[in-house]
């Protein structure tokens, strides 16, 4: 089978999205050796850095485009078909929410739909998925979505038929499992000198810092002498969550790290505390649970999914709720009497593969090749 994949999201600074497509083409032709897989990509500056991108095993045709352009001219009409760029294929993936006209059949991964149910948390980019994910929608066999509960809004807000919607949940890599806690040396250098709770995302609404700094704020004003609260991830879109007084010099913001580093952060969590308002998925309670932390998450339909079903593993609380956020943070985490959890939050992580990713989405294309 020629497949065809949007590997744009492997350029720039890799997000959730950009790591999905990374797994999913080193998977793939792994483990479907007789297909012909070709990642391409829909930009004028970075199409270039693809190769230097992208894993071995998988071809390479790409030529500068403008995005914007491109997609405007895909918002309203079937030209150009991804073909001018990639040559011949059976099916072309589309997958991050845009799926181009194609000869070739089309499977779309839809990750999840903040750009409609939540409208105030996404950034004036996002918000244009309103136009092209239907657009999207309309040229695909197949939908792909990350989770039952995306599947499930997917068909009700677009009225799919549940046979061209797949559940493709997402991996955890094999190296979580085995993530230590960063040398002393290099914690404090990163400001960390005692035990942290720690915060793993893209600075945005979604993510719902500002409840969790007033709660982190209730937990120092209650213990002086208690953990830091460390932000890990990219800078995005939005106002600045402020920092209360009472938090203040117990917030390390710790910006991008690279994944190495991001595992040794994490494994020397007290907790991994992930209050998001909305998501499609969710990978950082997982990667936590692989490396044996505990996760305190939004009480949401895909931390239901995967991490909630495990009380004593992980804690879930309402969305807003500071108070029961902020109690749920100073609750001993230490495991001191149950070590088993460890390894029972790495059993429901293993659970997890990007071989068993690819191998559904392996199904997507022959679903619709047919």
């Amino acid at each position: 089978m020629r497949i065809g994949l949007d590997a744009t999201p492997l350029l720039g600074r890799r997000t959730g999205i950009g790591r999905y497509v990374q797994q999913l083409l080193i998977a793939l032709p792994g483990l479907f050796p007789d297909d012909d897989v070709t990642a391409t990509a829909f930009t004028l500056r970075g199409a270039g850095n693809l190769g230097d991108a992208v894993p071995p095993g998988v071809s390479v045709r790409a030529r500068p485009a403008p995005a914007r352009a491109l997609r405007a001219a895909w918002q309203r009409t079937e030209w150009p078909p991804v073909e001018l760029l990639t040559g011949r294929l059976d099916v072309f993936h589309g997958t991050n929410f845009v799926l181009p006209p194609a000869r070739a059949r089309g499977v779309l991964t839809v990750h999840d739909l903040a750009y409609l149910l939540h409208r105030d948390t996404v950034s004036a980019d996002s918000a244009r998925l309103r136009e092209l994910v239907p657009r999207g929608l309309a040229r695909a066999e197949v939908v792909c979505v990350p989770s039952a509960s995306v599947a499930a809004e997917v068909q009700e807000t677009y009225r799919l038929a549940a046979d061209r919607v797949a559940v493709t949940p997402l991996g955890v890599d094999a190296a979580w499992a085995g993530a230590t806690e960063l040398p002393r040396d290099r914690l404090v250098a990163l400001g960390l000198d005692r035990p942290y709770l720690l915060f793993v995302g893209t600075l945005e609404p979604r993510k719902n810092l500002g409840v969790l700094l007033r709660a982190f704020a209730a937990v120092c004003a209650a213990d002086p002498d208690g953990p830091l609260l460390a932000l890990a991830g990219p800078a995005g879109w939005g106002e600045a969550a402020d920092v209360p007084a009472a938090a203040s010099g117990r917030v390390v913001r710790l910006g991008y790290l690279d994944e190495s580093d991001l595992r040794g952060i994490v494994a020397g969590a007290r907790a991994l505390v992930f209050p998001s308002v909305y998501e499609g998925f969710g990978l950082p309670p997982l990667e936590a649970f692989a490396a044996g932390v505990p996760v305190v998450a939004s009480d949401i339909p895909t931390t239901r999914e995967t991490v909630g079903a495990h009380p004593d593993l992980a804690r879930l609380v309402p969305v807003t709720d500071v108070e029961a956020l902020a109690a749920a943070l100073t609750e001993d985490w230490s495991d001191a009497g149950e070590p088993d959890r460890r390894e029972r939050r790495r059993a429901v992580a293993a659970q997890y593969t990007w071989t068993a990713t690819a191998e559904l989405t392996r199904q997507a294309y022959e679903r619709a090749a047919a």
